[in-house]
């Protein structure tokens, strides 16, 4: 049984940083894409960042680039979203997310996921 837990959300002033945590358990999961997606109040859910758990590649969502990063520890099983100078338009529920059997590319679309954690609260105030 595959769990993904986020921690680390919170309330921060714009400019300010905050890093996200996703626990991934049930599965060894250097087969897959991980990625985090947010949902806003009000509006659907988009994708921020994808990475392969092995490997370097990366995939941001234009909105995004230069400011955050994407990045995972194989000790800890964790995939973790460092988000800095953040910006009101951040604010969102933020889900990780895991996708298995992607041969190629990072998926931006959440149909492509398999497996979703119960998501963390990102408020950043102006």
């Amino acid at each position: 049984q595959v769990q993904l837990v986020e921690s680390g959300g919170g309330l921060v002033q714009a400019g300010g940083s905050l890093r996200l945590s996703c626990a991934a358990s049930g599965r060894t999961f250097s087969s897959y894409v991980m990625a985090w997606f947010r949902q806003a109040p009000g509006k659907e859910r988009e994708f921020v960042a994808a990475r392969r758990w092995s490997g370097g590649s990366t995939n941001y969502a234009d909105s995004v680039m230069g400011r955050f990063t994407i990045s995972r520890d194989n000790a800890k099983n964790t995939v973790y979203l460092q988000m800095n100078n953040l910006k009101p338009e951040d604010t969102a529920v933020y889900y990780c997310a895991a996708a298995l059997k992607i041969s190629a590319g990072l998926p931006s679309t959440g149909d492509r996921y398999n497996y979703w954690g119960q998501g963390t609260q990102v408020t950043v105030s102006s």
